[in-house]
């Protein structure tokens, strides 16, 4: 991807630089499981164990499960909230989308059971679903507008990004 965009021009590469961090240690994956109480879907779990722990992906980039983010971002307190005591234990209670703002409905939903891996800009979050039935899905987060909205498991969302190049 990285050949095929040298001037960094597609959306979000001046930020990931299509550079990836590197793979995560089993028992640092374990530790983060036993500190929140899951267990993460196997496709995301096998992502950082055996491709990395974030960097290059969708929009701005793949957020790592270690990656310590800066106070004046705007992911820092979904990561903060989502690293709070039994927010990702509590199964995540959605199993079709939610409306937002944008189409009549208002923001007032839960995001208990998802994690914060990436931020698409104005707002908008990509969220893999940790616990519950839809459990390694990747939906995208919009509180401002468009509401909650399923996708796909996460190895089938990376590579429909791979697939972009």
């Amino acid at each position: 991807m990285a050949q095929g965009d040298p001037g960094r021009q597609r959306f979000g590469s001046a930020h990931h630089g299509y550079r990836l961090r590197p793979p995560l240690e089993e028992e640092t994956i374990r530790l983060f499981e036993q500190q929140h109480g899951v267990r993460l879907p196997a496709s995301y779990r096998g992502f950082l164990k055996d491709v990395a722990d974030g960097g290059a992906g969708p929009d701005h980039g793949l957020l790592g499960l270690t990656e310590e983010v800066d106070d004046e971002e705007a992911l820092h307190d979904l990561r903060e909230e989502g690293r709070s005591a039994g927010f990702l234990a509590t199964p995540f209670a959605h199993t079709t989308g939610w409306p937002g703002p944008g189409k009549g409905h208002d923001a007032n939903y839960s995001v208990a059971g998802s994690l914060v891996i990436g931020e698409c800009g104005c707002g908008t979050f990509h969220r893999l679903i940790v616990t519950g039935r839809k459990a390694g899905q990747v939906w995208l987060d919009d509180p401002d507008w468009g509401g909650l909205t399923p996708g796909p498991d996460f190895r089938d969302w990376y590579l429909a990004w791979l697939a972009t190049a």
